[in-house]
């Protein structure tokens, strides 16, 4: 923000004509006059967006500041844009303006603020000593001061009905521990480069794209594979479980009042759009979601109503110093599901269900999670038993957190994560009540007794965003890696089984291979290249492939291989329909997508 004060002997003013942005005023406020007075000329700016609670805290103690000096009997507040060529939204403007009015009208001083968003015509009178003209830039440095102190939570263990203080508690899981440590503040650091970020490149999987923004990836055709079926199996997941898929769009403007209050939550991670509207690129699918069904016509027979969406991509503006490979980006892709409910005994029925679908999802990608359940104390009292339903779900000890009072939108949620190789957490599914978007939005349905009810909404993402999954599953690998042979879960894994030839008169055979293999949907390739037998399996091995086999005169001459089966280390002899029931039931009940790339390896580019 730019000031600059003026110790005026007065200032008359009266407004002209209003701009599309003026605020609605009185006749009253049409023309002032101030004699004595401390006139604070304001210039709000685009970065005062990202803290506006600590811009109004320090604006306040520079007026005051300035104020005991020149000991003026008014101060007065003038909205002037001229200061500044870089302004934030007029919304937000207006509220910082409001909040500091508010703020010294507090503190007894006289106060009055010149309409905001109109043509006005004024005359000021400087007094003319050294104190009487001063310039400023506000920030919102100390921005932690400005926040209301906010009492601790309560921090315990939980163990289905039993809680257990953190200090009394026999820690067994060292996963488990290094969450609880890192959520105390306890833990490993953010600092250091996980494994995972070295797997992604030696993978092909995908990259930083220097030419863009930090945080934003280019992903190679396997990593596209890997995003797309995990895609596909969040959306088959969801939709099994009678949610709607919709699309909604990416950018939206925060000069809407309910879009504004929800985003302000979000304010120092948004990531906005430099054009003449003032638009934010999504955090999430939560404003789409939200507004659709705000324009759609509910009875209390359509809940729970459930709406999902893969967002591609999701926005957050993480600094720099925090972005690191697949954990922490700025753009993301992220399933979120939105459940309506009628209230919030029917929202905790929803919840339970939406809880086994996470934990189902850890099921499905092999992962193990841990668990953080955060409910506010007013929550806990009144729904004890019901938490410890929950927590008895996951037949383990979790971290229990108690909120003293409710400082977001949500009454009670539960996070799942996974340990990275550094011991740092991976947060991946989530499901959350919330109790003020219905309201927010203008959302309801028509209840049983004929008057309209605004629902209470689950925010579910089933597995996190999937670049975060990725993450967990390649940090896994780093952390079993002296226990057994790298590799992805073989519906995912981009080639599920390659044939490896001798020689040249292998080829045809190999081909016939593949065509059938081909057709029982595997993702089968053939290393067609003119290598060493030893030298192909060793860049099978590097690649991960869960099957390969060679190709040569025996295999021909019998119709049986020896297949290296990496799950498990072995060596087994198989006929080619044996191969294809073996992975189609690692793989049955998962989607499918073709294979990517050539089937030759001769003819493949090299990403790296």
């Amino acid at each position: 923000m730019r000031i600059l004060l003026i110790h005026s002997d007065y200032l008359n003013y009266n407004v002209k004509n209003k701009t599309p942005v003026a605020e609605d005023i009185e006749e009253a406020k049409k023309e002032g006059s101030f004699d004595d007075s401390l006139v604070v000329f304001t210039a709000v700016e685009k970065d005062d967006e990202n803290n506006p609670e600590g811009i109004v805290k320090n604006l306040v103690s520079e007026v005051k500041k300035t104020n005991d000096q020149v000991k003026a009997e008014n101060i007065v507040l003038y909205p002037y844009a001229h200061l500044s060529s870089s302004l934030s939204s007029p919304k937000v403007a207006v509220q910082i303006l409001k909040d500091a009015e508010e703020a010294l009208l507090a503190e007894d001083f006289n106060v009055k603020r010149v309409p905001f968003g109109w043509y006005k015509a004024f005359e000021i009178s400087c007094k003319g000593h050294p104190l009487s003209e001063l310039s400023r830039t506000i920030t919102a440095d100390d921005a932690d001061d400005a926040k209301v102190e906010r009492k601790p939570s309560k921090w315990q263990i939980l163990e289905g009905n039993k809680i257990t203080q953190i200090e009394d508690f026999n820690f067994e899981n060292r996963a488990f521990k290094q969450l609880v440590d890192y959520e105390l503040g306890q833990g490993a650091s953010d600092e250091g480069e996980p494994p995972h970020v070295k797997l992604m490149r030696e993978k092909e999987i995908c990259d930083y794209e220097p030419a863009s923004d930090v945080g934003n990836l280019r992903w190679y055709p396997k990593g596209r594979l890997i995003r797309d079926l995990l895609a596909d199996y969040v959306y088959n997941l969801t939709v099994e479980r009678g949610a709607m898929p919709v699309e909604t769009p990416i950018f939206y403007d925060l000069d809407n009042e309910a879009i504004y209050q929800h985003a302000y939550k979000f304010g120092e991670r948004q990531y906005r759009t430099d054009t003449k509207k003032n638009l934010m690129l999504r955090f999430a699918c939560c404003f789409g979601a939200f507004r659709l069904m705000a324009d759609s016509y509910l009875t209390w027979k359509n809940l729970p109503a459930k709406i999902y969406e893969l967002s591609t991509y999701s926005f957050r503006y993480e600094k720099k110093g925090e972005v690191v490979g697949l954990k922490r980006l700025r753009a993301f892709t992220m399933p979120d599901c939105h459940s309506f409910c009628a209230d919030i005994p029917s929202s905790l029925e929803e919840f339970s269900n939406q809880t086994d679908m996470c934990m189902q999802t850890g099921k499905d990608l092999n992962l193990d999670f841990e668990v953080i359940f955060r409910a506010t104390q007013d929550f806990f009292e009144d729904n004890e038993e019901w938490m410890y339903e929950i927590a008895n779900k996951f037949g383990k000890p979790i971290l229990l957190e108690i909120l003293p009072e409710r400082h977001h939108y949500w009454v009670c949620k539960i996070d799942l994560a996974n340990i990275d190789a550094l011991g740092r957490p991976i947060e991946n599914p989530t499901v959350q009540i919330d109790v003020e978007s219905g309201k927010r939005f203008g959302i309801t349905y028509l209840g049983e007794d004929g008057e309209q009810h605004n629902p209470t909404i689950l925010h579910t993402s089933p597995t996190g965003s999937i670049e975060r999954v990725l993450c967990a599953m390649l940090e896994k690998t780093a952390l079993e890696i002296n226990e057994r042979s790298p590799m992805l879960p073989t519906w995912l894994s981009p080639i599920q089984a390659r044939i490896l030839t001798v020689g040249e008169n292998h080829k045809e055979f190999a081909e016939e291979l593949y065509e059938k293999i081909n057709a029982s949907n595997i993702r089968v390739d053939i290393d067609d290249r003119d290598e060493s037998v030893g030298k192909k399996i060793r860049n099978a091995a590097k690649e991960w492939i869960p099957y390969i086999f060679v190709i040569g005169d025996k295999e021909m001459g019998t119709g049986k291989f020896q297949v290296t089966v990496r799950e498990t280390g072995e060596k087994v002899d198989m006929t080619v329909d044996e191969l294809i029931a073996e992975i189609n039931e690692k793989c049955e009940g998962k989607p499918f997508r073709r294979l990517p790339l050539p089937k030759d390896i001769s003819r493949r580019i090299n990403f790296q």
